[in-house]
């Protein structure tokens, strides 16, 4: 019977819920920012976000791939090579990113 209500909540959930329920945190939406165009390593990935963990960014990339957005390429080499790429259902948040950069643009024009 709990199960059955879970997945009437979850069916009951307006759809903004649903986008931030994969989209949550910072460090997310900034992912996709940054491979959005082209696909990069993690080591990439980790100099363009500083401030951001190793455990924090692989948890975030894993969340993305399990999600279905993010595509992750492992090339039998060593040292390993692993490149991050958005999928085919991923590149549907691209205006979305889009326009979340507009806004901070504009955001941050208005209150400095």
């Amino acid at each position: 019977m709990a199960k059955k209500r879970e997945e009437n909540l979850e069916f009951d959930k307006c759809p903004v819920e649903t986008s931030l329920d994969v989209l949550a945190g910072k460090w997310k939406i900034l992912i996709l920012w940054y491979i959005r165009k082209e696909k990069k390593r993690f080591s990439e990935l980790q100099r363009l976000m500083p401030r951001a963990t190793q455990k924090m960014l692989i948890q975030k990339l894993r969340e993305l791939e399990s999600d279905g957005i993010v595509h992750r390429k492992v090339y039998p080499v060593v040292p390993p090579k692993v490149e991050y790429s958005l999928t085919k259902y991923g590149q549907t948040l691209d205006p979305i990113l889009k326009q979340l950069y507009k806004w901070g643009e504009v955001h941050k024009e208005s209150h400095q």
